[in-house]
């Protein structure tokens, strides 16, 4: 198809010269009854419509107004080969409904009074009814719908409102819809200036209600045509004034066959009036169903495929696509015609209703000669009968709208935050407030107190003496942090947010990928400060590291073993001065066990408290790692677990719009 605005067949080429359209020709006027009059001035229940050349109808009569006459003008165009007239009917008294232009025969009377007493015998509302059942939802349609409401509730602070404009209008039109008739099924005939669907109207209807001409454009504003009573709803939903409200012909046949339905003739949609373009692709929306009439001309019209066909696809099953001027086509190029328009809709998507299964209908016929408008009237009653395209078209919308929603909630299968990102990012968060250091320096200073309370007096005497100016809680200073340290650990808080934030929105829509992002960054606001907080906070109880249970013992013998070599230096010294007697063994060897026994009981107790030493160390940097994670928790991981929830719950919702299923059962 391509760019191109016309598809010329081969099968075209051979068609004779066409003829100038012959319109309907007027019908009879019929008898009227007083089936609907009190008095006998009222008992002509036909008046007469506008001139054709003008598209406005006459107004409904009021009570006090008497009925005129019919009136027939000719049609401005005298090229054409018969003259067009136009006829409305009205009864004496104003319709609730507000339609107008009605013909009553004996038979339509007793056909809707019969009607309106089986109604009321079995408690229910009949199709004759005035104030017909609303239109029910199946569960699985209502379900979706809850969901796809849910799932927009849900989204508004995450999703922009241009997003999800079209899935609120859907909800608003399914609601609107539900409350109105469910009796009667809204059909719209759509097509190009030209294609003859205010003829093939005017052919359903029976009575020429739209205007029909080589005027172009022809149809200015939709006109509505009502088989039954109670559709005023529908068409007041439509936004159709009650003066471009009719009635069909009335006959028993066709109150049986089309009973129900409800008839849009819409404006051209390639009309050179941007007005004429807007109402039908407002009432497109509204609509149940609808007819498009395409001619052997235009039928591959690149504005009617790309604008309407391609974009509905998926509402095949509420969809008549209809070949109309097949009396224009010699032989077998109606076939050739027909199949190539089957062709053009399997390329726009659009599936066939053939072979019993689902989609939409297809057919050729002449609105002209009549020629196939029977199978469209058998099939369209058929159609209407089932009372379901309301249903199937609110269904197609869900589909449509979660279709164009898809970008916005279809994820990778591997969506979230898993553990190995979150030690990451604790790891991460250890390091930059010192985790790995403080323990180190915990450990240093449980073997430093242990070498002080185990040494020898005299080392430990050594020591006191330089370490007169350091702390006296048994650990290392804490030296001020630099500018360019404070730097660096709040890059590192900076970078450890940024990679979880990352790892986090992988696979994500771009929405919640943005929500995610966003949390994490809202909580790493101040989480270096807090960090720094936090480590002074949450380091080791002051004073001197805890000591075990075998440390007096040490101090004991080490208080021995300086007590001998103090024994021993004494009782050598008393020798020396004569004070005792000679004897050299005894108090060398006292003095030796004292020098020998001090190193070697303070070089013990050094290798006993490595082990302790190393389990005071980790549990510092444990307490400080999980004080630096739970703020990290708290601030970044929580956040960003919460929006992931979030998306989790909405993509739930959408698993159950997008379930498949008509909605009809």
């Amino acid at each position: 198809m391509g760019a191109q605005a016309i598809t010329t067949n081969p099968a075209i080429t051979a068609t004779k010269p066409v003829k100038p359209l012959r319109l309907l020709p007027p019908l009879p006027p019929l008898t009227p009854i007083p089936a609907f009059a009190p008095t006998p001035a009222s008992h002509a229940t036909a008046d007469a419509d506008t001139a054709p050349g003008s598209h406005k109808p006459s107004d409904p009569l009021r009570p006090s107004e008497a009925p005129r006459s019919p009136e027939s003008a000719k049609s401005p165009d005298d090229s054409t080969d018969s003259t067009e007239s136009s006829e409305s009917f009205e009864s004496s008294g104003p319709w609730d409904d507000g339609l107008i232009a009605r013909r009553v025969s004996e038979a339509t009377a007793a056909a809707l009074a019969a009607e309106r007493v089986t109604a009321l015998e079995s408690g229910g509302r009949g199709p004759g009814s005035q104030t017909p059942a609303p239109l029910a939802y199946d569960g699985r349609l209502r379900s979706r719908l809850d969901a796809l409401r849910e799932l927009v509730g849900l989204s508004r602070a995450r999703v922009e409102s241009e997003t999800l404009a079209e899935a609120g209008r859907v909800l608003d039109e399914a609601a609107a819809r539900r409350k109105l008739s469910g009796r009667h099924t809204v059909v719209a005939i759509a097509g190009a200036t030209g294609s003859g669907k205010s003829q093939l109207f005017n052919v359903l209807a029976g009575v020429a209600i739209s205007e029909t001409g080589v005027r172009r454009p022809t149809t200015a504003a939709p006109i509505a045509c009502s088989w039954s009573d109670g559709a005023a709803g529908l068409i007041d939903r439509l936004g159709i004034p009650g003066r471009l409200r009719r009635r069909p012909l009335q006959s028993p046949e066709a109150e049986a066959q089309l009973r129900g339905l409800v008839l849009v003739d819409l404006p051209d949609h390639d009309s050179a009036a941007v007005e004429h373009r807007r109402q039908v692709d407002r009432i497109l929306k509204l609509v149940d169903a609808v007819i498009w009439v395409v001619d052997p001309e235009k039928y591959a019209d690149a504005v009617l495929h790309e604008r309407y066909l391609r974009p509905m696809a998926g509402h095949a099953e509420i969809m008549f696509v209809v070949l109309n001027q097949i009396d224009r086509l010699p032989g077998e190029a109606a076939d050739q015609v027909l199949d190539d328009l089957r062709r053009l809709l399997d390329e726009d998507g659009i599936a066939l209703g053939e072979h019993g299964e689902p989609g939409a209908t297809v057919l050729a016929l002449s609105a002209l000669t009549g020629d196939g408008v029977g199978d469209l009237r058998e099939s369209l009653g058929q159609f209407v009968a089932e009372r379901g395209a309301a249903a199937r078209r609110v269904s197609a919308d869900v589909d449509a709208a979660a279709a164009d929603l898809r970008p916005v909630y279809a994820a990778g299968p591997r969506v979230g935050l898993s553990e190995e990102a979150r030690e990451e990012f604790t790891d991460r968060l250890a390091d930059a407030v010192g985790a790995t250091a403080a323990g180190e320096a915990a450990e240093r200073a449980w073997l430093r107190n242990a070498n002080r309370a185990c040494g020898t007096p005299w080392l430990r005497l050594w020591r006191w003496y330089r370490s007169r100016g350091e702390s006296s809680t048994g650990r290392i200073p804490v030296r001020a942090a630099q500018p360019d340290e404070e730097a660096t650990a709040r890059q590192r808080v900076e970078q450890a947010v940024r990679t979880v934030s990352d790892r986090a929105s992988t696979g994500l829509p771009a929405p919640w990928a943005q929500a995610v992002r966003e949390a994490a960054v809202r909580g790493s606001q101040g989480l270096s400060e807090a960090l720094d907080d936090l480590a002074a906070r949450a380091g080791l109880p002051p004073g001197r590291p805890p000591r075990p249970g075998w440390w007096p013992t040490a101090v004991l013998v080490q208080a021995a073993m300086t007590l001998l070599q103090v024994v021993g230096g004494l009782w050598l010294s008393g020798q020396i001065v004569g004070v005792m007697a000679p004897n050299l063994g005894v108090p060398v060897l006292l003095m030796v066990c004292g020098i020998v026994g001090g190193p070697l009981v303070e070089w013990s107790c050094r290798m006993a408290a490595r082990g302790p030493a190393r389990r005071y160390g980790q549990e510092a940097e444990r307490q400080l790692r999980e004080a630096a994670a739970g703020c990290g928790r708290a601030r970044v991981l929580d956040p960003v677990a919460a929006e992931l929830l979030r998306y989790r719950e909405v993509r739930e919702q959408y698993g159950r719009v997008v379930r498949s299923g008509t909605g009809v059962e």
